[in-house]
């Protein structure tokens, strides 16, 4: 009977993976081809969309063969013509998903999709409106990032903390799980930009009241392509967290 009982939860739900690219020729086959895997592996009812904001290095053209491959129902292509921020495009990308769950992701292989039944699992075992993977806490950790990139990331996080409180481990990871009415208002409510709207979700989330579950991640560095995290990303961020500091 449990096992009946397990095969209807799964048909019931449908997830949409949220894929926002920027110069993600190489990754986003590899991506997407994990995502099928695990998905299919799993049983759950999926779907891929793919916001691409105007790469240069064909980005979209490659997601348009992916779509041949794997077929319209699972790779869905809602382009925009530059970068917008990704609030923005996580808006975007809702306003063309079917699932009543949505898990948002980076597209450069630091998240690997293996961890996404254990997003789903822990979602159901505790009925959490948001579930977010953490490199904090557990057998999570980061992997391919040198001395200076772990300690601004661990100051980040343990600044975050120290001014904020949220009752999360991972405030400035982006692989989450969320109810989409959970995510709906979150993204609506939220007003920073860059690095700091996904520590904004958060704090929001505990603003509202939503409960929040976490699963351990290991994050990798980028396989291609360069690093987005820049100095002025850092003084963004600061001036950001500050922000949330004296307005939360």
């Amino acid at each position: 009977m449990a096992a009946v009982r397990e095969r209807r939860e799964r048909a019931g739900d449908v997830y949409s993976v949220l894929l926002p690219t920027y110069n993600e020729r190489e990754n986003l086959p590899i991506i997407v081809w994990l995502l099928v895997k695990y998905f299919g592996e799993s049983g759950y009812k999926y779907e891929i969309i793919i916001i691409d904001d105007g790469s240069p290095d064909g980005t979209l053209e490659v997601a348009k063969q992916l779509q041949k491959i794997y077929g319209g129902d699972k790779i869905l292509l809602r382009p925009r013509e530059k970068k917008l921020g990704l609030g923005t495009a996580y808006v975007h990308g809702m306003q063309h998903a079917s699932g009543n769950f949505i898990i948002i992701m980076d597209a450069d292989l630091s998240h690997h999709p293996k961890f996404i039944p254990e997003f789903i699992n822990k979602q159901k075992e505790g009925d959490f409106d948001v579930v977010s993977g953490t490199r904090y806490i557990g057998n999570g950790g980061v992997y391919g990032w040198d001395l200076k990139r772990k300690l601004i990331s661990r100051g980040a996080n343990y600044l975050s903390q120290v001014l904020l409180r949220p009752g999360a481990s991972d405030l400035t990871g982006s692989f989450r799980l969320y109810r989409r009415s959970v995510l709906q208002k979150l993204v609506e409510n939220c007003v920073s930009k860059g690095y700091v709207f996904q520590m904004e979700m958060i704090v929001r989330a505990r603003q509202f009241n939503y409960t929040i579950g976490e699963v351990p991640i290991s994050f990798v560095d980028r396989v291609y392509g360069e690093s987005k995290l820049g100095g002025n990303e850092i003084v963004s961020f600061l001036k950001g967290l500050l922000t949330l500091f004296a307005t939360t």
